[in-house]
């Protein structure tokens, strides 16, 4: 059975508080319909300051969709360390996994935005020692004891539920990432099919005498959207994807790499390339790909064009996928 994924960054270009407050409600009644039919995952992600309204508290949204729901994991991917105080996240990420029942996986990345840091007056210089004491920090504060943090004695209560410690990834397409992932002894999530990257880092690990795992996506990750009619939804709402991909490729900069980093410039370009693809349920089954990646919200999509795609996604792909 293939890994199921619900995406939900909340990305509205030009929207009020009201139609804000409306998408945030239509995703997390998404995420409960999608838990009902056995996806297995909501992924969401941190962003600040976007014009577009990228979500910026990923964990808040992860604790409502908890609340709406009864077994789907919560993939936060990612969340920008060095912007986080670290004992503040341990505790927020303790909470979460208590009230989900282990139910969060976090991925730690450093960000590539020089105005979020900025933003939060954080230094870019420094994101790599920050990201270092924030990933060294987080299993010392969820072991429930004392322990020597920036020269003074604290302990952060309560425990999470999930032991050792909740689900904690480092992400990052860089061989620094995987180093810093191999070094501490934690499971490494590269930003795209990296297999080099992957050898590199067990290589680190076997260096270092620690264990860890890659959860890396397949070389074929494409962001999706379900409808009878492609052509058609590629003329009405082929405008949102490319909107999200213009924006994703505007940040990623230089020699960055992501599954889903796109270089379209027109609707058309963005159709061929193949990162956003609107499929037929038929399609859609036909892809047999590992892990599929629903987008139904993406860029602004309008919520009951959203709504048309998860449902033909469960009541027509899912079952054949489970088959």
């Amino acid at each position: 059975m293939p890994v199921t994924v619900a995406r939900f960054n909340l990305v509205a270009p030009g929207a009020g508080p009201a139609e804000l407050g409306a998408r945030y409600r239509a995703a997390l009644e998404m995420a409960a319909y999608a838990d009902d039919r056995g996806v297995t995952t909501v992924q969401t992600e941190e962003h600040h300051g976007a014009e577009n309204n990228w979500l910026p508290s990923p964990f808040a949204f992860a604790g409502a969709v908890f609340g709406a729901t009864r077994r789907v994991a919560v993939t936060v991917s990612a969340v920008i360390g060095p912007l986080h105080d670290p004992l503040r996240l341990a505790e927020e990420i303790a909470v979460l996994d208590l009230l989900s029942g282990g139910r969060l996986v976090t991925v730690a990345g450093i960000g590539y935005r020089l105005e979020e840091y900025e933003q939060f007056g954080v230094d870019f210089a420094r994101r790599g020692a920050l990201q270092d004491e924030l990933l060294e920090t987080l299993p010392a504060a969820w072991t429930g004891e004392p322990f020597s943090y920036r020269g003074r004695t604290v302990r952060v209560t309560p425990r999470p539920f999930t032991e050792p410690h909740p689900l904690l990834l480092v992400g990052g397409s860089s061989r620094a990432a995987a180093r810093r992932a191999a070094r501490l002894g934690l499971p490494f999530f590269p930003s795209a099919h990296l297999p080099e990257l992957e050898a590199y880092y067990k290589e680190r690990l076997a260096e270092y005498g620690t264990e860890g795992w890659v959860m890396m996506p397949a070389a074929e990750t494409p962001l999706l959207h379900v409808a009878e009619d492609p052509d058609r939804a590629w003329a009405q709402y082929g405008r949102h994807f490319l909107h999200e991909a213009r924006t994703y490729a505007s940040w990623q900069t230089g020699g960055m790499r992501s599954a889903v980093k796109s270089a379209a410039a027109t609707v058309g370009e963005l159709r061929a390339e193949g990162v956003y693809r609107i499929l037929t349920p038929e399609a859609c089954v036909a892809l047999g790909l590992d892990s599929y990646v629903l987008h139904p919200l993406a860029g602004g999509m309008p919520v009951e064009e959203g709504w048309r795609s998860l449902h033909l996604f469960c009541e027509r792909v899912l079952p054949r996928l489970a088959g």
